[in-house]
């Protein structure tokens, strides 16, 4: 799919989802989502690809780890 296309569904699936939406037309297909969750989902989903489309690094993920020493 062409960056061009992914950046449409991102802005049109953010439009969907910030109204509340959970049908979203995609192309000459509609979709409809179960939950906001599962829009997140794809949401997320589109964002990874269009970052490795635009040579950009996906989030990081720090995970911090302590340990009272005794």
């Amino acid at each position: 799919m062409e960056l061009e296309q992914l950046l449409a569904m991102r802005d049109t699936l953010r439009a969907a989802r910030y109204n509340g939406a959970l049908t979203v037309r995609a192309g000459d297909k509609w979709v409809t989502y179960k939950s906001d969750k599962e829009m997140a989902a794809a949401l997320d989903a589109l964002e990874r690809e269009i970052a490795v489309k635009t040579g950009k690094r996906g989030r990081k993920r720090v995970l911090a780890y302590a340990e009272k020493g005794l």
